[in-house]
């Protein structure tokens, strides 16, 4: 573990490996810097993964008040750490910060790929309720963390209840509980962008970062609706379907697909 000094004294941690030029792996609700070591593996032959907990995560600090500028600077002091100028990969709302520090960093960035960021730009599935963000905050300050996760599984995600409570029985759920903070961070980084209208995409539209901007092919079609939304904005996008995968693609997919884009 290394650890870079975000620009407001927080701490975040992160692994390095791999060869080659540096890429930043920014994640999305959730999760930590594990979930990415089997991506980094894949990559590791051609690309110097950076796998970090966002702030309030794993080993990373989590000064007051949250704000995404701080967290769009984490990603910043690690471009930092890696020598000035990286790739990045941002999953999910992880995307969200990605193009953030595109649009206002932009000569950090080498080339960008964005997989789902989870935007809502039609009609096609129901938003979130108007207090999701307060009401995540109210249940862990509650103590109820497993509800404030099983609240977003639901509610953001579309896990039907059941599945939910059978996943509240597995070890791992622990781990989840141990983050549920942080989900109102990322309510708070996905801000107006699920509101049903592409309209608020548009604040990227000056982000001119040569982006992938990625779907998974059997993804909902709000989802892919929300991708393609997004490469109609940005200047210099190209959009790619990952044919077979979901929310969460497999590495071995993923990899090459990020590879050919940034080193292609």
């Amino acid at each position: 573990m290394e650890e870079a000094i975000s620009k407001d004294g927080t701490t975040i941690a992160f692994d390095r490996s791999g060869e080659g030029p540096p890429i930043v792996l920014v994640g999305g609700a959730l999760a930590d810097r594990s979930a990415a070591t089997e991506l980094a593996a894949h990559l590791a032959p051609r690309l110097t993964a950076i796998a970090f907990d966002r702030r309030g995560r794993g080993d990373s600090g989590d000064t007051a008040p949250y704000a995404v500028d701080r967290e769009v600077e984490d990603i910043e002091s690690l471009i930092l750490a890696a020598g000035g100028k990286a790739y990045v990969l941002g999953h999910s709302s992880g995307a969200v910060l990605a193009l953030e520090l595109a649009r206002t960093h932009p000569d950090r960035i080498t080339k960008l790929a964005l997989y789902e960021p989870p935007f809502i730009v039609d009609g096609s599935r129901s938003l979130l309720p108007a207090d999701y963000v307060t009401h995540l905050d109210d249940l862990v300050a509650a103590g109820r963390r497993g509800d404030a996760v099983e609240f977003f599984m639901t509610t953001a995600v579309g896990v039907p209840a059941d599945v939910v409570a059978g996943m509240r029985e597995q070890p791992f759920w622990s781990s989840l509980e141990s983050t549920a903070h942080t989900l109102a961070y990322d309510g708070t980084i996905m801000e107006d962008t699920m509101g049903g209208s592409s309209a608020p995409l548009r604040r990227w539209a000056s982000v001119g970062v040569p982006t992938l901007v990625m779907d998974g092919g059997a993804s909902p079609d709000w989802q892919r609706h929300a991708v393609r939304a997004l490469a109609d904005v940005l200047p210099d996008a190209r959009h790619q379907t990952l044919e077979g995968q979901d929310h969460g693609p497999a590495s071995e997919v993923l990899a090459p697909a990020l590879v050919e884009f940034f080193l292609g």
